[in-house]
């Protein structure tokens, strides 16, 4: 059986990556060049809007739980080209899902079935992250 502790803390690990994330896209589309800049610029831009959503989410449930949202991010990989920086977005949101996964299971543990229910449409959200990535990637 899950504890709120254990819960909390990874949903803390979780909010900590979307602000990596954020800051993440926001970096890239600020730095990202070449004869596509407009449209990766587009593409990383548009991804901030989700990843704050999740933020969102992550940091009401960890208050309404009666934890502390965390308010630091986890550390952001640094690139200098776009190559670069798609792995390092396609590695971001892998691990992102897995980690959903996991918390998935332990918010279902603890019996928060909303909380599990959400994870899953983020899960979703990640996934289909993750497969523009790739296809942006194989672009390459």
């Amino acid at each position: 059986m899950a504890t709120r502790e254990e819960l909390l803390n990874g949903l803390n690990e979780d909010l900590a990556a979307e602000y990596q994330a954020i800051i993440m896209y926001n970096t890239y589309a600020a730095s990202v060049s070449g004869p596509h800049r407009e449209s990766l610029k587009e593409f990383f831009t548009a991804e901030i809007t989700g990843e704050l959503e999740h933020a969102k989410l992550l940091a009401n449930k960890i208050a309404a739980l009666g934890g502390t949202p965390t308010t630091r991010p986890a550390a952001v990989p640094e690139a200098r080209d776009l190559r670069a920086m798609l792995q390092n977005v396609l590695k971001a949101e892998s691990d992102t899902i897995e980690r959903y996964k996991r918390r998935m299971k332990l918010a279902e543990e603890y019996g928060d079935y909303g909380l599990a229910n959400d994870l899953q449409t983020v899960i979703s959200d990640e996934t289909q992250h993750k497969e523009e990535t790739e296809m942006l990637l194989r672009g390459l």
